[in-house]
């Protein structure tokens, strides 16, 4: 049965243009709504803005325009940047549509009757940037923490909302629901700041000062509070109180923000909520900053960064990958254009893209483009574990995807691409192809190789859904969204033989930082010849640990034909298997002194445990191992 999800942006305020934080805040909502798609939930996704308030009226003056002209100029920005993004919202919410105004006042003169809403006068410090009253114990150096300038102080009456009065609901609610606000260190945060007496919450502002907002129910003379006002948007977008919408989605509702306002949706939206009698949202999910010259982005300090501008220079799969791979949802993160790049040519150009390539160019060059059938006998020697690298990858990504913890779940992918890449190493197709008695093996790792390319075109689809799109048409799989679905993509062997695949494209042209232009050269191929590989640095070659190892024995691996199963005294023990059976029996290397990557990531490979890779020659079918003209010792450093 499908579980309902509902996720929220907050709603952007429109005294700037969108930049590349509304970017990220967006693309991990809609990455996060496709992917409880996936996994079969119903869901909803909502995004808008924000669009009261004194900062509104001052920007609209600047500009020579009425706020509402100034308003309905920046509000469509948002809107119409998001599909440019290939963000899946189902509602884009402004807080000067009619129904949100409605649902406003009907909240506020709710809590006014039951006697939560006062009048009083108050003196305090105002940041006109932030449209809020500071304490000294909020302030930094007397500054406003965010706009870095000094408050004024304002002596004027308003309307109150009794915030204090929940504060000992709100702490005990936290305590039991340890999960409510996440990652945990925010949780800590807002429980830190309730160890202090919670103020009661200024909730107007008198038309006196400013007028663009909506009108208190209860007094002509005043404009509600923009916090106040902002916030219902996530239930007036629902149809509160009587919309099916509301009745399906809230109980099940998740909000995604920014860590600068999560005093607002951590303190403020739980107590309105809880006064208005209304049940609390399940989530609030918060992230860092993306800093740029190591301040956070904002107009104020002129380091803002346009998301169309890189998704138009570097494509917007690369882009949306970057974001989500780059930052670790809950902590700040630094943007640079060369990162950016790095990400595009190492991930996407090399190893993915690459592979795409590769198997594909020999699916056409072996089988005249079709889909080769398999074989269950040979699938013993050929299979690899590739089945059981799928399923964990899947795992790890279930794990990792409802938890906001994008990157790791991208991890547990290009861990899964990397066993495919190491897959053709191992069984070297084009040597299979030259022998007819191996047509059989041939076929099954051909097979094999396409069948882990669909699984990884699932898993990618939140993140890049035009290039997982272009790896299904070119998968020969019809085009429908049910592709994608995780039930799906745990089974294995559902590709079928005779399939006819259109020719491979290059999903990710390698690029240079600052122009976006496609790099010269090559990459990575079937037969691509030394030339073809990207420079790289001597840094990139000392993160290699060679060393010299002594065999000490050696042994074939059961049911490979390939693969022999070495001990190697490196100054330690080490098992590594290296395929390269065909071409030495184990006498031949029993004392033998070779090269070996110490520092290889551990893998298994038919069953058994691999802790390095043996340094080796390959000519056409002839596999030479790289050896010592003079003995050393064990464990000697090569550089």
């Amino acid at each position: 049965m499908a579980t309902p999800f509902y996720i929220t942006t907050p709603i952007y305020y429109v005294n700037a243009r969108p930049h590349l934080g509304h970017a990220y805040t967006t693309i991990s909502a809609d990455v996060i709504r496709r992917y409880h798609e996936m996994v079969t939930d119903e869901t909803y996704f909502l995004t808008g803005t924000d669009e009261h308030g004194d900062k509104v009226m001052r920007a609209a003056k600047n500009e020579n325009l009425t706020p509402r002209e100034y308003v309905d100029k920046i509000s469509s920005l948002f809107k119409n940047l998001w599909p440019e993004l290939h963000i899946s919202n189902d509602q884009f919410i402004r807080t000067t549509d009619k129904n949100h105004i409605l649902v406003v006042k009907k909240i506020l003169q709710q809590i006014y009757d039951t006697g939560d809403i006062y009048y009083s006068e108050y003196e305090g410090q105002y940041c006109f940037g932030c449209e809020r009253f500071y304490t000294d114990r909020e302030l930094v150096n007397g500054k406003c923490p965010d706009h870095e300038t000094k408050p004024e102080i304002i002596k004027e009456a308003n309307y109150f909302f009794r915030m204090g009065k929940y504060q000992e609901w709100l702490i005990d609610h936290i305590q039991k629901h340890p999960d409510f606000i996440r990652p945990e260190r925010y949780k800590n945060e807002v429980l830190s700041f309730l160890k202090e007496p919670l103020d009661d919450l200024c909730i107007s502002r008198p038309k006196s000062r400013i007028t663009w907002g909506i009108t208190l129910p209860f007094d002509e003379n005043y404009v509600t509070y923009v916090w106040f006002d902002a916030l219902l948007n996530y239930i007036s977008g629902l149809g509160y109180p009587d919309g099916e919408l509301y009745t399906k989605y809230w109980p099940v509702s998740q909000h995604i923000i920014a860590k600068d306002i999560l005093k607002p949706h951590g303190i403020y939206w739980p107590t309105m909520l809880k006064a208005a009698g209304i049940p609390i949202f399940k989530h609030l999910n918060v992230h860092g900053y993306w800093n740029v010259d190591q301040s956070k982005m904002s107009k104020s300090l002129g380091n803002v960064i346009d998301p169309l501008e890189l998704k138009n220079v570097y494509g917007l799969d690369a882009f949306r990958y970057f974001l989500l791979r780059e930052m670790a949802f809950g902590l700040d993160s630094s943007f640079n254009e060369e990162a950016l790049v790095s990400r595009l040519n190492s991930d996407l150009a090399n190893d993915l893209g690459n592979l795409f390539s590769r198997v594909l160019a020999m699916a056409h060059k072996y089988f005249g483009g079709e889909v080769p059938d398999f074989d269950t006998d040979t699938e013993k020697d050929f299979d690899l574990g590739l089945e059981a690298h799928a399923g964990k990858a899947i795992a790890a990504y279930q794990e990792h995807m409802p938890q906001f913890a994008f990157h790791k779940a991208l991890v547990a992918v290009w861990e899964f691409i990397g066993e495919l890449n190491k897959y053709i190493d191992v069984t070297t197709p084009w040597v299979l192809a030259k022998n007819k008695t191996q047509r059989k093996q041939l076929e099954t790792v051909i097979y094999n190789l396409l069948e882990g390319l669909r699984v990884i075109s699932g898993l990618i689809y939140p993140v890049m859904p035009q290039t997982a799109e272009a790896m299904q048409k070119h998968l020969g799989i019809p085009p429908d969204k049910t592709f994608f679905k995780i039930q799906g993509l745990k089974k294995w062997k559902t590709l079928k033989p005779k399939t006819q695949l259109p020719k491979s494209i290059s999903l990710f042209p390698r690029v240079e930082a600052t122009t976006g232009t496609p790099a010269s050269g090559p990459t990575r191929n079937e037969k691509a010849p030394p030339s073809g590989k990207p420079e790289i640095t001597i840094d990139h070659f000392t993160d290699l640990d060679l060393r010299v190892g002594t065999i000490t024995h050696c042994e074939p691996v059961p049911r490979a034909k390939k693969l022999l199963k070495l001990e190697v005294d490196i100054g330690e023990k080490r098992t590594i298997v290296s395929g390269i059976a065909e071409s030495y029996t184990p006498d031949d290397l029993l004392g033998k002194q070779v090269i070996i990557i110490a520092n290889l990531k551990p893998a298994k490979l038919m069953g058994v445990k691999s802790e390095g890779m043996i340094l080796a020659a390959v000519d056409g079918e002839k596999v030479v191992v790289a050896t010592l003209d003079h003995t050393v010792a064990p464990g000697t450093k090569v550089s």
